[in-house]
């Protein structure tokens, strides 16, 4: 069913041109490349309360600095959860008139297109969330108040759809930590929203679109809205412990039939109380972080999100804490992994990215999973392979799916981004190789190359797509 009701005023951002192309998913529906086919490869941080804690000046740090680092894609909230209704942003605004979808408030809305303009100009995207999922249900936490019903929530996605329907860099996120209950509207309002937003910017091939969950054991977004339209890439929350396997969470959404990309947008984040227990279990390190997302990536996400545990929330001294942060965002945004996840994009957009795999039959030891999981990705034509070892060490190989007899080998360092030269190692079903290092935080990743390929070092390289 369809709803219509009243049409609100609509004023549609122009923000001249910017750096970032818009984005659509790749023909082999695994990745996304931008519109002159360029993979692209997604790294986000989490800035939830982006526009509602931060002033100008704020945001316009935030995100030169997240530049800097490598990001290209920043997550945050429209209708924001820290009380993001009746509390205002720091120019005294509120996002609605009277909490009412129908009402949004210019005045408010011109800051977020500031932000969005600005990240445009710094060729970042924006993964816009049209509001955070306790407007629609506050089952678990959340303040509130509900305010979106099927209804409204059409009304607004086209309001808010029309806004920005001209910006290349903003990509849609329905949904806002909160999972559908059964027995109640909430798949009808998340899918009146998403169809609002599509009518709004001209068809599904213009709006490119997600849903943020909750954790779950298996399926993220697929659980509900694989099959629509509108889902054109499953995320993930993986949550907030450390050597959970989240890996399997996405192999759950790359086998799924149709095929469409995958990542975990929300994995542990980083200075976070681990399980969310810092008396017993202390906080996050970048070490469990940097394994999650490693896990991830060569399991057949198309990328990865980051997360700060300051950041997120935009903590200072003068806000409320939530989950005991521990200092302020500004002085959290340098924290380790903020400066070495920019390695994992550049060593996978070193190799060519639309022909990957994950391609867990070249290991050949039996592995505990969750803990330590040593994990690999390949090109489909064998021409090169990746294995990740969270904590360096030893294993077996088969190497009979590749496509040179002898392979140039390289160890390259999640930690710095150096690579360092092994020699050649030989085609075989049982190879055994050994990690320069091992033990916790000594993670590496072992690349084989087709010598055919002209290959440079590791991270060094961005390709397009495979040589011909």
């Amino acid at each position: 069913m369809i709803y219509r009701i009243v049409c609100m005023a609509v004023l549609t951002l122009s923000v001249g041109s910017i750096a970032a192309q818009s984005l659509k998913v790749a023909p082999n529906n695994r990745y996304l490349v931008t519109q002159d086919g360029t993979p692209f490869f997604w790294l986000a941080d989490t800035a939830w309360e982006l526009f509602h804690r931060c002033n100008r000046e704020e945001a316009d740090m935030y995100l030169e600095k997240r530049v800097e680092q490598g990001f290209n894609v920043i997550q945050a909230v429209a209708l924001a959860e820290l009380d993001g209704l009746n509390t205002p942003n720091p120019y005294g605004h509120l996002p609605l008139k009277d909490n009412d979808p129908l009402q949004p408030n210019e005045k408010y809305f011109e800051h977020v297109d500031h932000i969005i303009k600005k990240a445009g100009e710094l060729g970042l995207y924006i993964a816009l969330l049209p509001t955070w999922g306790d407007k629609v249900n506050t089952e678990s936490w959340g303040v509130g108040p509900v305010v979106f019903n099927p209804e409204n929530a059409y009304e607004y996605g086209k309001w808010i759809g029309n806004r920005y329907k001209d910006v290349d860099n903003v990509i849609w996120i329905i949904g806002g930590d909160r999972n559908p209950r059964e027995n109640s509207d909430d798949l009808v309002i998340w899918n009146q929203m998403a169809e609002g937003i599509v009518n709004a910017v001209g068809g599904n091939e213009k709006a490119l679109m997600s849903f943020h969950p909750q954790p779950k054991e298996n399926g993220g977004s697929s659980t509900w809205f694989h099959q629509e339209e509108w889902l054109d890439f499953n995320m993930h929350q993986t949550g907030h412990c450390p050597n959970k396997g989240t890996y399997k969470h996405i192999k759950h959404d790359y086998d799924l039939n149709p095929i469409k990309p995958v990542l975990d947008a929300e994995p542990l984040y980083e200075d976070h109380p681990n399980c969310f227990n810092a008396e017993e279990l202390g906080y996050s390190n970048h070490e469990d972080i940097r394994m999650i997302m490693y896990w991830n990536v060569f399991a057949g996400a198309f990328g990865q999100t980051y997360g700060c545990h300051d950041v997120w929330q935009m903590y200072k001294n003068d806000k409320e804490p939530i989950n005991k942060p521990l200092r302020p965002w500004p002085k959290a945004l340098d924290l380790p992994m903020a400066n070495q996840v920019k390695h994992l994009k550049n060593l996978m957009l070193s190799r060519p990215v639309l022909s990957r795999i994950p391609d867990q039959s070249i290991i050949n030891d039996q592995q505990e999973e969750n803990k330590e999981y040593n994990i690999a990705t390949r090109s489909s034509d064998g021409s090169y392979a990746m294995i990740y070892f969270p904590s360096g060490g030893e294993a077996s190989l088969n190497l009979k799916e590749l496509s040179a007899e002898q392979l140039i080998a390289w160890w390259y360092d999640p930690r710095t981004g150096n690579s360092f030269g092994r020699g050649t190692i030989e085609r075989s079903d049982k190879t055994t190789v050994t990690a320069p290092t091992s033990g916790k935080g000594n993670d590496w990743v072992l690349v084989l190359d087709a010598p055919s390929m002209k290959f440079q070092a590791p991270g060094k390289t961005v390709y397009k797509d495979a040589p011909k």
